[in-house]
């Protein structure tokens, strides 16, 4: 009977052992969870800095330069020695601005501007001449041809010389030494401790252990709530008194009490060196110091630099376009302030709308005053920086152009079913980065030597990838398109099928035929070739598309292009996926890029009347992960270069976002790098590449830009558009503006291709516009090659009689000589003259330049 029971008992216990043991598993988990995540989420106190320094100004200087910094605000000038010209850090008059509110004088005076934000995207702005100067909470470090400024930032209480706990026989001392007055008066803001006398409130241990002279003193205690004026008279008194600082470091060793505040305070540093003709500055990432719960969003080094008052002369130069510049005092007061996203938007991070889209291609501003000016070009941290400029006579008195950078990016959270505030969750950790800027100064005041400059500094960046090409004729981009997609009806399901629109035996009698009427010189990009067509599918291998055409018949596509002096490039997009599934090798699980909230990277097309994203769009895309689309990128490029081929990249160059991947992040400035290692990898192989738009640090490696962006989007507030981008590149790389045949304007697309130096750029279907029909891809309406044959070859026959000696020069001159002429000068003289206007105009010279066209004089 016992041994029944004894042996029930053991199966009990048998059957219990599992669910106890994964009890404990699960309760140890979450234990190491907890314990884990607070110890994570331990947010250390942000320590200030406090300036111990003297009054003597800080001077740094070189054969070249001299900055001479003022100890008291960190406000600086820079001395061109060559010149005399003195740049200032801040506008010399600008606390007695008279348009400009009190805050905005603050920021006029100060030499860097920051944002914070919180959980609920409120964002509040600090600057650096109330929140840290006038308190005395920054540090200033000379090392050699460099000064480090380490500012912190936050609304704290200056530290007065006065004792913040003293013993009663000290303070009677001091005491003894104030009129009647002043003893009166301090006596109501100190509190008397004595360990023996103690309140009923007072608690003796955690008294003692703030202040343990009260175990042998009498004390008296400043109270908190002392005000900052009431202080400042305290200070006055002690200090008649004979008061010292070393007196108040004595006492302040009688303080160990905690005073913690809600206030949150920051911490930046910034260093500024001299390099030869240049000053670098610098804002280390890693020395961002910040509570969790009040993130870092934007910085502002040097927001007015250069500033130019109400009765100066000059203009600022902003990267719109290929250039664009923005007159002192040009009195465009209604008009919205200049704007734009260095590299666009980043696709990692989402918007709920689009109204207009912000670009600049290369990072550079900088600003003209009479016969001086300067550059900033934006070395690393470049992608998270926006560029912004605005003229006097709103907030105040200045013009200013400057760079801001975007550090801790957030992510809307959709919470109105149970909050009705938003909820942002923030990136929850910096990359150990650098921000750099170089600021270049000039002995010119024209936006001509401003280019060159540029131009300078990228040749000494990338030598050889922007050496000096041969062309003998006017650089020629011919896309041609394989295949579209079209839904059909299959047994009554609507399927998506690819559409052919040109084969790859069209496309190669095409170049044929181009070639025997006298065009060489050309790129031919072909579009929609694999994978579906146009709307390619996840490009992890390249399968040709069976209505195009063989494989050989592709081979042989590339070799009509050889023997006829033309390079074929197979275009394909690298960075999303779109219209892929688990058939295509595409899990989005797996291979989607994700947002800062873990979401994966669904992107959508947005609507161009409401803005909004079209969600219930068949259109749905991803942003893959960052090292799955440098892969395709590597294997693409070597399917390019098997069929003997360049390779034409969509989306390199010309888009550049982040992955939030907590296993694996990837900051925007690190895709940078590896887009531009990946591009010098591919040219090092040999393979021409093909981009399009053409962001500054790939232009170098590119064989031929496409769609670049030549004049921008012409905001009322800019003054003129200028070829300055161009200046820097031209004879080094050839590029094109947006195809003649299917843009907007047939006209300007050649006029302005005239102005900028730029290759002509065309998009040919073999098939009639009918076959666009009932399809998403009408752009290709007017991409007949029949039907434009003709007025292409007259196009290109007469632009390279004309201009095709000018591609393999430099060109050194520009000027806009009234609203609709313009002049664009080459090495050898050449000068093209661009009428925009529907009138006749003259030259200087007398020359007459035909309405809507363009005059080349040799």
């Amino acid at each position: 009977m016992n041994e029944n029971k004894k042996g029930k008992i053991r199966q009990i216990v048998k059957s219990l052992a599992a669910p106890v043991i994964i009890c404990i598993l699960i309760l140890a988990a979450v234990l190491f969870i907890i314990n884990h995540k607070n110890v994570n989420d331990t947010d250390e106190a942000v320590v200030p800095y406090s300036y111990e320094g003297g009054e003597d100004t800080v001077v740094i200087e070189n054969d070249k330069l001299k900055l001479e910094m003022d100890p008291l605000t960190t406000q600086f000038t820079v001395t061109v020695k060559e010149t005399g010209k003195v740049w200032r850090s801040n506008p010399e008059n600008a606390a007695n601005d008279a348009i400009a509110l009190p805050e905005e004088k603050a920021n006029l005076q100060s030499p860097l501007i920051m944002s914070y934000s919180v959980v609920t995207g409120l964002e509040t702005t600090y600057n650096t001449h109330t929140y840290s100067t006038a308190n005395q909470i920054y540090n200033i470090t000379k090392d050699g041809d460099s000064v480090r400024v380490d500012y912190s930032l936050g609304d704290v209480i200056k530290e007065y010389v006065i004792p913040p706990v003293i013993t009663k026989e000290s303070l009677d001392e001091w005491l003894s030494k104030m009129d009647k007055d002043d003893v009166n008066f301090i006596q109501q803001y100190y509190k008397k401790y004595d360990i023996n006398k103690l309140g009923k409130k007072d608690n003796k241990d955690e008294l003692l252990a703030s202040y343990p002279a009260l175990e042998d003193h009498v004390i008296y205690v400043l109270r908190d709530k002392t005000k900052e004026n009431v202080r400042k008279k305290i200070e006055k008194s002690f200090e008649e008194a004979g008061y010292t600082y070393d007196d108040f470091q004595a006492d302040k060793e009688l303080d160990l009490s905690v005073k913690s505040s809600d206030k949150p305070v920051f911490n930046v540093s910034v260093v500024y060196k001299l390099d030869g003709d240049d000053l670098v500055v610098e804002v280390p990432m890693k020395d961002l110091k910040y509570k969790k719960d009040s993130p870092i969003y934007t910085i502002t080094p040097l927001p007015y630099f250069g500033a130019g008052d109400s009765e100066q002369d000059g203009y600022m130069f902003v990267p719109e376009g290929g250039g664009a510049t923005i007159n002192f005092n040009n009195g465009k007061v209604s008009q919205s302030s200049y704007y734009t996203n260095v590299y666009g938007w980043d696709m990692c991070l989402s918007r709920d709308a689009v109204v207009h889209n912000t670009r600049a291609y290369y990072g550079v501003f900088g600003v003209s005053e009479g016969n001086d000016s300067f550059l900033c070009i934006l070395e690393d941290g470049s992608p998270y920086a926006s560029i912004q400029a605005d003229i006097s006579g709103k907030n105040n008195s200045y013009n200013y152009v400057n760079a801001v950078y975007s550090i801790c990016q957030r992510e809307q959270y959709d919470v109105g079913d149970i909050a009705n505030s938003d909820v942002y969750e923030y990136v929850p950790s910096l990359p150990d980065e650098t921000l750099t800027r170089r600021y270049t100064f000039i002995n010119s005041g024209s936006y001509v030597d401003m280019a060159k400059e540029y131009g300078s500094y990228l040749q000494d960046k990338y030598g050889d990838s922007l050496s000096m090409n041969q062309d003998s004729s006017a650089p020629v981009a011919v896309e041609m398109i394989g295949a579209i997609d079209k839904v059909k009806q299959i047994l009554g399901v609507p399927v998506k099928r690819p559409l052919k629109l040109t084969t790859y035996k069209e496309a190669s009698n095409i170049v044929k035929d181009l070639n025997d009427n006298g065009i060489d010189n050309m790129s031919v990009k072909l579009t929609g070739w694999c994978n579906g067509g146009v709307d390619q599918r996840l490009l992890k291998s390249a399968k040709t598309i069976g209505a195009l055409g063989s494989k050989n018949d592709l081979k042989n596509l590339v070799k009509t292009g050889d023997e006829t002096g033309s390079k074929v490039y197979l275009d394909g997009i690298t960075q999303y996926a779109n219209d892929s599934n688990l058939l295509d090798g595409f899990f989005s699980y797996r291979d989607a890029a994700k947002l800062i909230s873990k979401e994966q990277a669904k992107l959508y097309d947005y609507s161009h009347i409401t803005y909004a994203q079209r969600e219930n769009s068949d259109h749905l895309y991803y942003l893959l992960h960052t090292d799955l689309a440098m892969n395709i990128a590597d294997k693409f490029a070597d399917t390019a270069a098997s069929y003997g081929a360049g390779v034409s990249f969509q989306d390199i160059g010309k888009d550049l976002s982040s992955d939030f991947y907590r296993k694996n992040m990837h900051s925007r400035q690190s895709v940078k790098s590896l887009q531009e290692e990946e591009l010098k990898k591919i040219q090092s192989e040999g393979t021409p590449i093909m981009i399009n738009m053409g962001n500054d640090y790939a232009v170098p490696y590119a064989s031929m830009v496409t769609g670049m962006d030549l004049r921008g989007s012409e905001y009322t507030i800019l003054d003129q558009c200028i070829p300055f981008y161009q200046i820097a590149v031209h004879g080094r790389v050839n590029y094109t503006g947006e195809p003649v045949n299917i843009g907007g304007n047939q006209e300007n697309e050649v006029l302005y291709s005239a102005e900028y130096g730029a290759g002509l750029y065309f998009a040919f279907m073999n098939e009639t516009s009918f076959a666009t029909q009932k399809t998403l891809y009408t752009d290709y309406y007017g991409a007949t090659y029949s039907a434009w044959k003709d007025k292409m070859l007259d196009i290109c026959t007469r632009y390279n009689e004309e201009l095709g000696h000018i591609f393999n020069q430099e060109m050194v001159d520009h000027e806009n000589i009234s609203e609709d002429l313009s002049r664009t000068q080459y090495a050898d003289g050449t000068n093209v003259y661009v009428n925009y206007g529907y009138s006749d105009a003259q030259t200087p010279d007398g020359k007459t330049v035909p309405a809507r066209d363009y005059l080349v004089v040799r």
